[in-house]
């Protein structure tokens, strides 16, 4: 039997800590989207539209709540 390793809310949160991106500890996905978003029109953010690209050939592997953050805030930030 395989099992597929999900990208949960804490992934999407650490893949945008990663960026350099500050979110609360227990910020939920729309909420880092929000605040990513909010970063790349201030600053900018190298290597956001390179995640989500990445995300977005993952979609199979999200949970919805990741998915519907990339697809409602993100990809138009990044676009």
């Amino acid at each position: 039997m395989m099992f597929a390793d999900l990208i949960d809310a804490e992934d999407f949160r650490q893949y945008l800590v990663a960026l350099g991106i500050e979110l609360p500890a227990d910020a939920d996905p729309d909420t880092c989207a929000r605040l990513a978003v909010q970063r790349q029109v201030e600053a900018g953010v190298p290597g956001l539209p390179a995640l989500v690209a990445e995300l977005e050939a993952q979609a199979g592997v999200m949970l919805p709540e990741v998915r519907e953050a990339v697809v409602s805030h993100l990809r138009p930030a990044v676009n």
